[in-house]
């Protein structure tokens, strides 16, 4: 088996968290009297972390650092208590996982969520199943820095090319190409698949169980993926 081991981004990969995230910043918003936002144009405020989320909510007239600060405090304070009220894994996921460990697959998750909130999610969510839960704790070392991905796989006790690195948006596949990893794109989340091969996709999938056959591909009891 070439692969031993897969790294997961968290936010819409695993789990569909955008409704809640964009509550928490609209609740912001509407306290401030500023425009809210759609659920559709949030995703494209998720991926680079929750403090450029707070920079990208707000209007271009209330946008120095002083008030993001403000902004994303408040709204780390809405979204820590409401983090799991909508949040659920994506259909599959679950059934993914347990085939993964049932086969000594190594799991982990690395998001650009703020460690606290990701190991949080990860933990009511996802129970016993990740050996390595890493978010964002030093804003330099976010994705697609590669350095926590080279550090989980170490962790792991695997090379990087025993590693696939699975995600929804062009900055997960470039933190896999970052890091000499397989990247693989999934279709489910917040991005399109041409993002997603333009940043260096190696596989696109279209569910979750499609993951399998990328790992075990003479496995003829999954059904082939969609693999370009």
């Amino acid at each position: 088996m070439k692969f031993k081991g897969v790294i997961f981004d968290l936010d819409g990969t695993l789990v569909n968290s955008l409704e809640d995230i964009a509550d928490a910043m609209n609740t912001v918003l509407q306290g401030l009297n500023y425009p809210m936002h759609s659920y559709e144009t949030y995703q494209y405020f998720i991926g680079s972390g929750l403090r450029n989320l707070v920079s990208r909510s707000l209007p271009e007239t209330n946008n120095d650092e002083k008030h993001i600060d403000l902004c994303y405090q408040l709204m780390i304070e809405e979204y820590s208590h409401n983090c799991t009220r909508k949040t659920k894994a994506y259909d599959g996921i679950i059934e993914l996982l347990d085939h993964l460990i049932s086969n000594n697959i190594k799991l982990s998750v690395f998001s650009n969520k703020s460690d606290a909130l990701t190991k949080k999610i990860t933990a009511d969510l996802f129970p016993g199943y990740f050996d390595t839960v890493v978010g964002l704790s030093v804003e330099a070392l976010k994705k697609p820095n590669p350095t926590e991905a080279i550090a989980i796989s170490k962790k792991m006790g695997l090379e990087a090319e025993e590693i696939i690195f699975a995600g929804d948006s062009d900055i997960d596949m470039q933190t896999a190409v970052n890091a000499s990893m397989s990247a693989v794109g999934v279709t489910w989340g917040y991005r399109l698949e041409e993002e997603l091969i333009a940043a260096g996709a190696k596989y696109i999938i279209n569910s979750p169980l499609d993951l399998i056959k990328i790992i075990q591909p003479n496995d003829e009891t999954i059904l082939a993926q969609n693999m370009w």
